[in-house]
């Protein structure tokens, strides 16, 4: 771990700290070598007795310490005194790329410190984590943070910050990581991530293989390519049929059925890692619509789009307005995948989609459970299909009848595509 923490510990008074009480909303403070009487929003709260900590991933290794983060949790609250309440945190360098790292923030209400700095403890010397604590000054008018492993380093003596309020960044802090983190750009940067899981992840020898014997999509197909994206229960597969009937195509969907036997593994996994295998089944399904666009127009149920819709919008916490902004380069086609010829976002009224979703009573992904009881999480969604540029989505209602959002769509193509 050591390899990883020097360089944090060399700008640690330059980091910012993010708190999220709720996914909805954060709180801020930074660090400073004086004292300022006002106190961040997140200590305000923090009674008498109690006790604050905080835990963040740390390893060099990003495949070991996405694993170790995603089980952090479940592991602290099996060994933690059940009065210690848990809540996601992250630190990091305003505006740098790639500088945060993620954790929790500890508040604990238990009789006895014992109990909980001998599970942190135990953290420091087995784990890849840095563990801060928080000491109240002048009756919680000030505090103050203490990184334990700094002060294993120096003989017990470690440095000691004054906490301060902070600022809220203009877009939410995990946008810096978003890129070949949560979202891939390039077919290398996927396989590179699943093939440092060959180790630890048998089936990822099994999906590279299957990767590996793949031919490089050609970049401008034959015929047109058609993708049609949106939520579940928006009318995709019914679309999708009737587009493949009335122009003679082939239809494609995405993720490939050769993944479907790992996608119950892979959906298990922290996000670097479900995402890349995600991604590269995108590049498969290129392949498949690079060979049957030689010879027909092909209609693909989702595509890219889908994939970074969906991750963007998990990563970012908060209102519709801490996502990247339009334009951003989060939102921009990977350099090195098949561009469709025409993009269509299906979109449906939210009640009207929880209606179509009750009479299908199909079983749902994680993602899409959220989408139906996470009103904010839905919106993220549909804006992060809309900001995607190369190609950019077109919006068509999917309220009407089946056969007049087929009618609309048509037009669109031949429009679009001069079929």
């Amino acid at each position: 771990m050591a390899r990883r923490v020097m360089p944090l510990l060399a700008q640690w008074s330059s980091r910012v700290f993010s708190v999220e009480l709720d996914r909805s909303a954060s709180f801020y403070f930074a660090l400073q070598e004086t004292q300022q009487k006002e106190v961040p929003e997140v200590f305000r709260n923090v009674r008498e007795h109690e006790r604050c900590y905080s835990l963040f991933a740390c390893s060099d290794d990003r495949v070991q310490r996405a694993k170790f983060y995603g089980d952090l949790k479940d592991k602290l609250l099996k060994a933690l005194p059940s009065e210690c309440e848990l809540l996601a945190m992250s630190s990091f360098l305003p505006d740098v790329k790639d500088s945060l790292i993620k954790g929790y923030f500890l508040k604990d209400a238990s009789e006895l410190s014992g109990p909980t700095e001998r599970v942190l403890s135990d953290l420091v010397q087995n784990d890849p984590v840095l563990v801060c604590s928080y000491l109240r000054r002048e009756d919680g008018r000030l505090w103050s943070q203490q990184l334990w492993s700094q002060a294993e380093r120096r003989g017990g003596v470690s440095e000691e910050y004054y906490v301060v309020p902070s600022e809220a960044p203009h877009y939410h802090p995990s946008t810096l990581n978003i890129i070949n983190s949560d979202v891939f750009y390039s077919f290398k940067d996927a396989y590179e991530v699943l093939d440092e899981c060959r180790d630890i992840i048998l089936e990822s020898k099994a999906v590279l293989k299957l990767v590996d014997q793949r031919q490089e999509a050609r970049h401008k197909p034959d015929f047109p390519v058609i993708v049609i994206e949106g939520l579940d229960a928006t009318g995709k597969t019914t679309l999708t049929e009737s587009l493949r009937e009335a122009l003679g195509a082939t239809l494609l969907r995405s993720p490939p059925q050769c993944l479907s036997p790992w996608r119950a593994r892979f959906d298990q996994e922290p996000p670097l890692i479900r995402r890349a295998f995600y991604a590269l089944g995108n590049y498969i399904t290129a392949e498949q619509i690079g060979q049957e666009a030689m010879q027909t127009p092909v209609i693909v149920d989702r595509y890219w789009h889908s994939t970074a819709a969906y991750a963007i919008a998990t990563a970012v916490s908060g209102p519709v307005c801490h996502l990247p902004s339009e334009g951003s380069e989060v939102y921009c086609w990977p350099g090195d995948l098949l561009q469709p010829s025409l993009v269509v976002l299906l979109t449906l009224d939210p009640e009207e989609r929880r209606k179509r979703l009750q009479d299908r009573g199909q079983g749902q992904t994680e993602e899409e459970q959220e989408l139906d009881h996470n009103h904010l999480f839905r919106l993220k969604v549909e804006e992060a299909y809309r900001k995607i540029s190369g190609p950019a989505c077109v919006t068509v209602d999917a309220s009407p009848s089946a056969d007049q959002v087929l009618q609309q769509v048509l037009l669109l193509i031949r429009d679009k595509c001069h079929l």
